[in-house]
């Protein structure tokens, strides 16, 4: 393959396809010391979809807006994430990552009128105290400008690359009392899906889930991070940046809380805020 090699495609991808294309390759892969390909995808003008976006909304809690949230440009991205990793020359296998951490700017509002321009890349792969991690880089253009960009930080768990794990920043949940109880329906897994396109096995109900090692369904994670931003309500800023790192995964159903301080730090915790599935923080930008 050639260095740098670019992929054009004329639209976006769909996800149960490329599920099906990574459980069929996920026992031939060229494994973490071959790196990872030198490859970006990219599908231009890409119009969204209204109707979707209302229901994505409403799934998350964003309800009627002018703009889209940040969190909507990633379900943009996604597929491209999906498409890169199915790839039969990409060294983990798409179910068997794990989605740790993400990080996302929205530079200027965007519309749902806007059409896009879309590019996903992956680097930094690197030894972890769990397996190896890399990352998969999001772009989003309206015309020549950048509105958005995002980092998400996936694990494959149990693999070995040579070096020492660098450990990575740490986020701090609020100390302050959880004011939100959210009551998460075990359908919910499938709400998101039909909005988001991630049609991931785990998320979808317990029998699926249970081939994976998890006892019921899990939420995507990306829900849990769309339902913090939308529970900031006005307290969030037009353009901003948002870390969060996904620490455990909820099960479906579930009862969660949600917490937040006046420096816009953010957890989602259980009953007695003992433990942390998400936490994050959002930073306006200038």
């Amino acid at each position: 393959m050639a260095a740098d090699e670019l992929k054009r495609l004329h639209e976006l991808p769909s996800l149960g396809g490329l599920f099906v294309k990574a459980l069929a390759t996920g026992f031939n892969r060229p494994g973490p010391d071959a790196g990872l390909p030198s490859r970006s995808v990219v599908v231009e003008s890409l119009a969204q979809d209204p109707a979707r976006l209302v229901a994505y909304n409403h799934v998350t809690g964003f309800g009627l807006r002018d703009h889209v949230p940040a969190t909507w440009l990633h379900v943009q991205t996604f597929p491209l994430h999906a498409w890169l990793m199915a790839q039969a020359d990409f060294p983990f296998p798409l179910a068997g990552t794990v989605h740790v951490s993400n990080e996302m700017t929205l530079h200027r509002p965007v519309t749902v009128a806007d059409k896009l321009w879309v590019r996903v890349t992956c680097n930094n792969l690197a030894p972890h105290k769990r397996g190896v991690s890399f990352d998969l880089v999001g772009e989003i253009r309206v015309g020549s400008e950048i509105v958005w960009t995002g980092t998400s930080t996936y694990l494959a768990l149990g693999r070995k690359l040579p070096g020492t794990p660098v450990p990575a920043p740490r986020l701090e949940a609020p100390d302050v009392a959880a004011s939100q109880l959210w009551r998460l329906p075990a359908d919910l897994g499938r709400q998101y899906a039909q909005v988001s396109g991630d049609t991931n096995p785990i998320h979808l109900s317990r029998l699926t889930a249970m081939p994976f090692g998890f006892k019921r369904a899990i939420i995507h994670g990306m829900w849990t991070h769309a339902k913090a931003l939308s529970s900031l309500g006005p307290r969030l800023p037009g353009t901003h940046t948002v870390r969060v790192a996904f620490t455990k995964p909820i099960s479906l159903p579930g009862r969660v809380r949600f917490a937040a301080d006046d420096e816009l730090k953010f957890a989602v915790v259980n009953s007695d805020q003992s433990k942390a599935y998400l936490v994050g923080q959002v930073l306006p930008t200038q």
